[in-house]
């Protein structure tokens, strides 16, 4: 049942995210790098995180084991063991990165993807145990909910291309 939901819910993010990409206005412009993410001595301007270009490598790097699992390919792989490398690459890629309208060094420390020394990467995997939750437990016991597919919550529910969810009605 767990892998299974992992699979569905990282599906249901992706499919979330390209429905939202086709509808939305762009996200806002990613973060810039901070010095000590991208590796920057203290006083030197930091270089400009190039997310196409980390993605680039990351691929690379899992060539040929796309279709393993992500704990076995990755390090530090809490949340989401249940996907394949790739679908991992593809989650954070269009759904986490898009759903907050952020780059990868909004959680990972850039080149150092399985450091936890970033508050947000913990923040990130509270996020999913409490989605998988409402998905799993909450949604299911509501009734009236009238729909010709399972309800699902994900973060583009709330998150809309920004790391703080709107907190009150337009």
């Amino acid at each position: 049942m767990k892998k299974s939901f992992s699979v569905l819910f990282g599906l249901s993010l992706l499919l979330t995210a390209v429905a939202a990409a086709r509808q939305a206005p762009p996200p806002a412009k990613p973060e810039a790098a901070k010095p000590e993410a991208a590796g920057a001595e203290a006083g030197k301007p930091a270089a400009k995180f190039d997310q196409a270009q980390a993605l680039a490598e990351l691929h690379k790097s899992i060539a040929g084991k796309e279709n393993e699992p992500a704990g076995k390919v990755f390090m530090d792989i809490d949340v989401l063991q249940g996907v394949t490398a790739g679908q991992l690459l593809a989650i954070m890629e269009k759904g986490y990165s898009r759903a907050l309208g952020v780059t990868c060094t909004h959680c990972h420390v850039a080149g150092n993807w399985e450091s936890d020394e970033k508050k947000e990467k913990q923040a990130a995997r509270g996020m999913i145990r409490m989605n998988t939750q409402i998905n799993n437990e909450i949604l299911p016991k509501i009734k009236g909910l009238d729909t010709d597919h399972k309800p699902l919550v994900n973060c583009t529910t709330c998150h809309r291309g920004h790391v703080r969810p709107a907190l009150n009605l337009p």
